[in-house]
């Protein structure tokens, strides 16, 4: 007497419709329960309307080269004296512009500062440099 029943010859093929149901079940499930980060978390303001005209002095020009110090009267400064000589000097606004491969935690890093000091930071996109032959 056989318990088992003798396997077919030909291999049975893999049905994928279930696989593809349980796949979207749980990217739906997923996009739904995973929390999204605020879009004002790391707000970066660069407001340049066409034709508005400026009054008054040019916002301090604010420069984070690549070991993460930041530049600015062609002085190269700390996060905490950078902050009390702007806030001495009444600026309430910077301009802030990145040099070559910044890190992102340098930027970070320094935006938070100058937040915290109540100045805000408008972010400059620096153009790459042309490729020179």
């Amino acid at each position: 007497m056989q318990l088992v029943e003798p396997r077919p010859s030909r291999p049975m093929p893999i049905r994928i419709t279930p696989l593809i149901d349980v796949v979207f079940i749980l990217l739906v499930f997923f996009m739904l329960t995973s929390r999204m980060l605020p879009t004002s978390f790391l707000e970066l303001d660069n407001h340049t309307g066409q034709g508005q005209s400026v009054v008054g002095e040019p916002r301090p020009e604010l420069v984070i080269d690549t070991s993460g110090h930041v530049q600015w009267q062609s002085e190269t400064w700390a996060l905490a004296e950078l902050t009390t000589a702007l806030k001495r000097q009444g600026h309430q606004d910077v301009n802030l512009a990145t040099s070559g491969q910044t890190s992102l935690t340098s930027f970070t890093e320094t935006l938070t500062a100058l937040r915290s000091a109540g100045i805000d930071a408008h972010w400059q996109r620096n153009k790459p440099a042309p490729a020179s032959d």
